[in-house]
């Protein structure tokens, strides 16, 4: 392995992390002989070409060893889980199998070794990370806590390493995925400082000049902060050593990715951020006193600073769920500046800073259900072991999505689906025509039956039919709400039809026999019949299970009279109605989506109103739901900015659909008739209404706002221009 000099960044060299990994593990006991066999796996398999380097230049060994050392520094110094990170491109390519692993590093390693595989073939579908979907799924994959720990250290190592890389597009897209999906992970699991590490990084790669920006002032800012903290603490430091307690205090300074947010979401400059630093107080003392000394000190801050109850924040009394202990408060320091506190114990502080999985939720990540008890466990385990947090969850089987699964389409899409779902269910999940007409579905390239249980991982291609539809035996196989519904639905309409053409048939029979049918005679036959409901009634005759002639003799019979043989029948009565659909196909839709994709369920944003002809583009909602947007829409460049990977190309098809909803500001003088003139102008309109107008005059002038629906943008535009040119008319906008 090279040995090459110190990095000009400051970045340790091959030799350094060597030796640091090394003593590492030398301090855990772990046999150094297997450090040095995985050496010599790794120069073997680079000198016969295994080792290649990755998409971005760089060496594997390069970037697996600074995985393994971060690691070891900043997680825990786990052999087995270093091992799997060296070890994971020669499994991957072949140069040395999982048996030869488990042989010679014994079975763990080689259960990592196989989540990060799983992991692997994962990012080999091509598919989207950014849904929670993703997220499932790869710990799903994982199967072992650890990978994902691993997966983590990966990704921020690989930030590290790509700093100056010249392929924008490459660095930014590894950006927004450790910012989506790798740093809530690590926010989960408590690793907080790499949570905050890779945020900022991310918003370095993504939005650079707002990184520089805010780094600038903090650095231009420094020393008054310093000084502004040493100020705040010094009196608060002599009143708690009067009081006795044992403690630490020390300032904080947020992280450049907490204040941009905060800058975002509160719509303000970096000067009225009242929390861009916060002081906390450790104290040490024997856990039955905690609680008392924390609101000791708590009175001590707030009898020389004003509190400000609305920020005041007890969870020593009441913990969160889980298992979050501090009290916040935030008071006004020197010059009223706002300056938040936080009081806890060194034993809240360790599960708050060290601990995996404590307070996952913190401060804006939402529960999923049972991975709140899940994490809740992990946090027991970790502060419970004597054997070190690593060993214990070894054992320990990721197991809270086993009531999902989550299966591809060939182009990589991702679904989630409950377990127990058939290839029927993915069918109706993608679109109810396509779940109707299924016959059965192509899953990892074998053909399966439409009542084929899936799995996690299957990538599944639909096949359909237009002959197909649905069958009662569907419902005893399909477990989606959605899929029932929709099968009990289309059940429900054919029999309504079948019922409707029964009643035909049964009208134009007694027609022709001229018999007079009364309704009141006709439900007292069908009584007499042994039916309970009409529909009943009908859908035997539909089936043919009950001949009309059966029913005429009985209606008759009820009616008092019956019918001479020798009555003429007339043809018609054998004629059937034919049942035409086709007025009711549907027709194609007027936008397309992504890559000229179709069918998708979608929304016009209220917020800009766009209309056939405009320039839109597609934003994928927290629902799933496309929103369709102006280009020229006010909240266009907040979304493009924050959530550019949620942003999907669209245009509009050649074909207008039903009319558009706009609204239009006509500002004139306030002269009589002018409103009537544009109405009238609006109604000889062929292709246009006018929905709604409202006026307000003031001054001579009137203000109006018309709400019309339109075709397309040129019925608009020709419209504003006939508008324009009404006497009085100052100016005419769409709002």
């Amino acid at each position: 392995m090279s040995t090459a000099l110190l990095h000009p960044s400051g970045k340790p060299t091959m030799l350094t992390l060597c030796r640091g990994l090394y003593r590492q593990m030398e301090s855990q006991g772990i046999d150094i002989d297997k450090l040095r066999l995985i050496a010599r796996l790794l120069r073997e398999g680079a000198r016969e070409g295994h080792l290649h380097p990755d998409r971005f230049g760089i060496s594997p060994v390069v970037h697996n060893l600074h995985t393994a050392f971060a690691l070891c520094n900043r997680v825990s110094p786990d052999f087995n889980m270093a091992a799997a990170i060296m070890l994971r491109n020669l499994v991957e390519c072949g140069f040395i199998s999982i048996e030869e692993i488990k042989k010679t590093f014994g079975d763990d390693v080689a259960k990592l070794l196989g989540g990060l595989r799983n992991i692997t073939k994962l990012y080999s579908k091509q598919v989207a990370v950014e849904s929670d979907n993703f997220r499932r799924l790869l710990m799903t994959f994982a199967e072992d806590i650890r990978v994902i720990i691993i997966m983590i250290i990966d990704r921020l190592e690989l930030m590290k390493l790509i700093n100056h890389h010249p392929n924008e597009r490459l660095v930014r897209e590894v950006a927004y995925e450790a910012n989506f999906l790798y740093a809530p992970l690590a926010h989960r699991l408590g690793l907080y400082a790499i949570k905050g590490e890779m945020e900022d990084m991310s918003l370095k790669y993504t939005n650079r000049k707002a990184f520089d920006d805010i780094a600038r002032h903090l650095n231009e800012t420094k020393t008054k902060r310093d000084a502004y903290i040493a100020d705040f603490i010094r009196p608060v430091r002599e009143k708690l050593d009067a009081s006795g307690i044992k403690y630490e205090i020390k300032g904080r300074t947020k992280s450049i990715y907490s204040i941009w947010n905060k800058l975002i979401k509160q719509k303000c400059d970096i000067d009225h951020i009242y929390d861009l630093f916060a002081i906390r107080i450790i104290i040490d003392t024997p856990a039955e006193r905690e609680k008392a000394e924390c609101w000791l000190a708590y009175s001590i801050v707030t009898d020389m600073y004003q509190p400000n109850p609305a920020r005041m924040k007890d969870w020593i009394s009441i913990p969160k769920s889980n298992g979050y202990e501090s009290l916040h408060i935030t008071v006004s320091g020197p010059d009223g500046r706002w300056v938040e506190v936080q009081i806890r114990t060194r034993r809240m502080d360790l599960v708050a800073e060290k601990g995996v999985a404590a307070h996952w939720r913190y401060k804006g990540i939402k529960s999923e259900g049972e991975m709140d008890s899940w994490m809740n466990k992990v946090r027991n385990i970790l502060e419970g072991g004597a054997e070190g947090p690593m060993e214990l969850m070894r054992n320990f089987k990721m197991d809270f999505y086993d009531k999902e699964v989550f299966v591809f389409t060939p182009k990589g899409d991702l679904y989630k689906l409950p377990l127990g779902a058939t290839v029927l269910d993915f069918a109706f999940n993608i679109h109810s025509r396509l779940g109707c007409q299924c016959t059965g579905a192509r899953v990892n390239g074998k053909n399966q039956k439409i009542n084929y249980k899936l799995q996690s991982g299957d990538t599944v291609e639909i096949l359909s039919s237009a002959s197909q539809s649905p069958k009662q035996d569907w419902l005893n196989f399909v477990v989606t709400s959605k899929a029932r519904t929709k099968i009990r639905q289309t059940l429900n309409e054919r029999s309504n039809q079948a019922s409707e053409l029964a009643k035909e048939m049964l009208q134009r029979r007694f027609k022709n026999r001229k018999i007079e049918l009364e309704e009141a005679t006709l439900m007292r036959t069908i009584k007499k019949l042994g039916f309970k409901t009409v529909t009943d009634f009908y859908n035997e005759i539909a089936k043919e299970a009950l001949d009309i002639t059966t029913v005429i003799n009985a209606y008759e019979q009820t009616a008092g009279r019956r019918l001479t043989e020798t009555e003429t029948r007339s043809a018609e009565e054998f004629i059937l109605p034919v049942n035409d659909d086709t007025a009711n196909a549907s027709t194609s839709d007027i936008l397309v989506i992504g890559d000229n994709i179709k069918g998708i369920n979608y929304r016009l944003a209220r917020c800009c109103n766009p209309i056939h002809g405009d320039e839109v583009f597609g934003f994928i909602s927290s629902e799933g739901v496309v929103s369709i947007h102006r280009a020229d829409c006010p909240n266009a460049i907040h979304m493009r900015q924050r959530f550019p990977y949620r942003v999907v190309p669209t245009r509009w098809s050649g074909k207008v659909g039903d009319q558009f909803a706009t609204t239009l500001r006509v500002v004139g003088h306030d002269d009589i008739g002018i409103v009537t003139n544009i109405s009238s102008i609006i109604n000889k309109e062929k292709d246009i209404t006018l929905r709604a107008i409202s006026i307000d005059s003031n001054d001579g002038l009137f203000q109006g706002h018309l709400s019309v629906g339109v075709n397309d943008i040129s019925a608009l535009k020709m419209l504003i221009k006939k508008i324009k040119t009404i006497k009085g008319v100052k100016d005419v906008q769409r709002v």
